[in-house]
């Protein structure tokens, strides 16, 4: 299927998007914070990089500017707990898939990461 990037600084929620993620037949990297994914993007390529907004260092917003600008033909989607940060994310529309409130499914994730992987930036 694709490989995809998921930055997420909580360990617990970045092991269940692991998980669902490889169950539904992708190759899941995972990063715990921004710079982290940044090294890990130009280390090897993916098609779509799923990303907490809230993170220590570079947060979500700024990865997915970063990845949109260096890396165009990356899909974002990104997550959060926090509504404040959901309404910061809506000015970015033009740049990313979708926002992924937490918490979510199994279902959930597995559904809009195959739609974004369809779409494509």
């Amino acid at each position: 299927m694709a490989r995809i990037l998921v930055a997420e600084d909580d360990s617990a929620v970045r092991e269940f998007v692991d998980r669902s993620l490889r169950h539904d037949g992708h190759e899941v990297v995972t990063a715990h914070d921004g710079l982290d994914a940044l090294d890990k993007l130009h280390a090897a390529p993916c098609e779509l990089l799923i990303t907490d907004i809230v993170m220590p260092g570079m947060d979500g917003i700024a990865l997915a500017l970063k990845v949109a600008k260096d890396f165009p033909d990356v899909a974002i989607v990104l997550m959060t707990g926090y509504a404040a940060e959901r309404q910061r994310a809506h000015n970015l529309e033009i740049l990313i898939h979708r926002v992924l409130a937490k918490p979510f499914t199994l279902t959930q994730l597995c559904a809009i990461a195959a739609e974004a992987l369809a779409v494509g930036r």
